[in-house]
């Protein structure tokens, strides 16, 4: 590779979908605060093992400090080996790279609207991956605003601004384990910008797939099985009676309120369904739920981006 002409950056990204490491190396430069464009250098996506996300699960929701202190250092070299990797298959060497952002592994996450004060923690330790790659890391992205009394999430809008800001108002709609929407007036406007968490993104759905194949599907492979199903509307109406949509945005949630322990007392109570209409009926739980997220812009949209893994299922993509 010829030498970058500005500073090279990695970024890491570990979703609440626990389904494995995403790296990217970008190039930045000069004095604009985003050059026009960044250049993204390399990207690689590195999967976690089925018994290693089996792992993670159990001892996130066991929550046992052993477990949790073990699993930190864990992903810290998961990371750090995703990072080496990256730079070998792109041809640069550690010396190239000004730093390493890693958001780390979400295993807790309470916003403020939901208890007294905010807390959140990521796992991921950045020593090791500092440690092991040579390269300065910067971690631990949502613990100063939650401390200042903000939601910790989404992250992406501040990039979102500046990425696609200067254009008409658009939304990201990003689809992870949870989904959040990024709304940005058009260029000019007097409106600010709004970012919040819309409620599940795939979560639920992988989840449910996970427990009824038996651990065989990690999630739903082209949106097939909520194509096949026929949407529970009572069982619809109950998720969607949830407190947290009808919540003002700016709003953040996580798996402590759609995820392990909410699937698993929905999934005890409908034994007997078909496979297919309880996939559907989750899927369109997110769908339902993105769309409600959207009455809260008070801005009208011109463009809408979809991202994250449930933008590869075509199924809630339609919904």
């Amino acid at each position: 590779m010829t030498s970058p002409a500005g500073d090279l950056y990695i970024g890491l990204m570990s979703g609440t979908s626990l389904d494995g490491i995403d790296v990217a190396v970008a190039e930045f430069g000069g004095e604009a605060e985003l050059p026009e464009p960044a250049r993204l250098v390399a990207f690689e996506s590195y999967t976690y093992e089925a018994s290693f996300r089996d792992r993670m699960r159990k001892i996130l929701e066991a929550g046992s400090p052993a477990g949790l202190c073990d699993l930190n250092f864990d992903l810290g070299e998961r990371l750090a080996t995703a990072v080496s990797e990256t730079l070998i298959s792109a041809d640069l060497s550690a010396r190239d790279v000004t730093a390493i952002g890693s958001h780390g592994q979400t295993v807790w996450h309470t916003p403020a609207v939901d208890a007294a004060r905010g807390a959140t923690l990521q796992l991921g330790e950045a020593a090791v991956i500092a440690e092991r790659t040579g390269i300065p890391v910067v971690a631990d992205f949502r613990v100063r605003d939650v401390a200042a009394g903000g939601q910790g999430a989404p992250l992406t809008p501040y990039f979102d601004r500046l990425l696609l800001g200067a254009y008409e108002s658009r939304a990201i709609v990003n689809l992870g384990g949870m989904g959040n929407l990024t709304a940005l007036p058009e260029a000019g406007s007097e409106d600010a910008p709004l970012a919040f968490d819309t409620g599940p993104g795939v979560a639920l759905i992988d989840g449910a797939v996970h427990h009824l194949t038996g651990g065989h599907q990690a999630f739903d492979a082209e949106g097939r099985l909520a194509a096949a199903g026929r949407v529970l509307e009572p069982d619809l109406e109950a998720w969607l009676t949830d407190p947290f949509f009808d919540t003002v945005p700016p709003r953040s949630t996580g798996r402590e309120r759609f995820g392990g322990p909410a699937l698993a007392r929905w999934l005890a109570g409908t034994a007997g369904a078909r496979a297919e209409d309880l996939i559907a009926t989750l899927t369109q739980v997110t769908a339902a739920s993105v769309r409600r997220a959207f009455e809260w812009i008070p801005f009208d949209i011109g463009g809408v981006y979809l991202c994250g893994g449930g933008a590869r299922n075509p199924e809630l993509a339609r919904r």
